[in-house]
């Protein structure tokens, strides 16, 4: 029997886990056996009588920075045969590409980071690759683990009940996923577009892409320069705007 996908994290707040994770499909999944969650404490390898895990920044400046000694430990105790990734605002930015790539691994060690950031010494003696959700900061990477967590289960075999849904989604083929509708037929004055209660199949499937290239193009222009970068051709028309 294939072993389940493993996550392992390491936070200074464990509570935080499963969170959300523990609700839907990922936690049917989790209960199910479909994969593993192993939630460690750094605190556990902290320092002296108050179990110390940071101290002041070298060159000065504001805040705390986590001592790449007590992480060093901690990421040992959580064993070195996953991939180990530190969130951090300054990461390279997660993607569907990366999180499918996880997903089809064993599994992934992931380190939350907090106060002013970890040890770069730490970062670069452990091989740890640096992930980001967002162009923005947050206290800490419990939430970003959270999203990549969930972003990585809900591709692992079994845990979708449609394995299309998956393979329609946004950015799946680089572009943002074309509009839902679904009953009544009409609310509120405004009527599902036509085509969709048409029955013809190709019309559906062309009137969605020409939806998602419209949305990529007006909302992400650098998702829509690298799909066309990547050979794909511009519609010929622009989609109609949905009612």
């Amino acid at each position: 029997m294939t072993a389940p996908w493993q996550a392992r994290v390491l936070t200074l707040f464990p509570e935080a886990f499963p969170g959300p994770l523990g609700c839907s499909l990922a936690g049917r999944a989790l209960r199910d056996g479909k994969w593993s969650l192993d939630v460690r404490d750094i605190r556990e390898h902290g320092l002296g009588a108050h179990r110390s895990v940071d101290d002041t920044p070298f060159g000065g400046g504001a805040g705390m920075v986590l001592r790449a000694d007590v992480l060093d430990a901690a990421l040992a105790a959580a064993g070195g045969d996953l991939p180990g990734i530190c969130l951090t605002p300054r990461g390279a930015p997660l993607t569907q590409e990366r999180v499918r790539s996880l997903a089809e691994g064993p599994g992934v060690v992931l380190l939350c980071g907090r106060y002013e950031g970890v040890d770069q010494r730490l970062i670069e003696a452990r091989g740890l690759s640096e992930i980001s959700i967002g162009d923005y900061v947050l206290a800490g990477g419990e939430l970003p683990a959270l999203v990549l967590l969930e972003a990585c289960t809900r591709l692992l075999p079994g845990v979708m009940g449609g394995a299309a849904s998956a393979d329609e989604e946004s950015f799946t083929e680089g572009l943002l996923e074309y509009p839902h509708y679904t009953r009544p037929a009409e609310w509120q004055g405004r009527r599902v577009p036509e085509v969709l209660l048409s029955g013809d199949h190709g019309a559906i499937a062309r009137w969605r892409r020409r939806q998602s290239e419209t949305l990529t193009r007006e909302r992400r222009p650098d998702l829509w320069a690298a799909y066309l970068a990547g050979g794909m051709k511009p519609p010929v028309a622009s989609a109609p705007a949905a009612p």
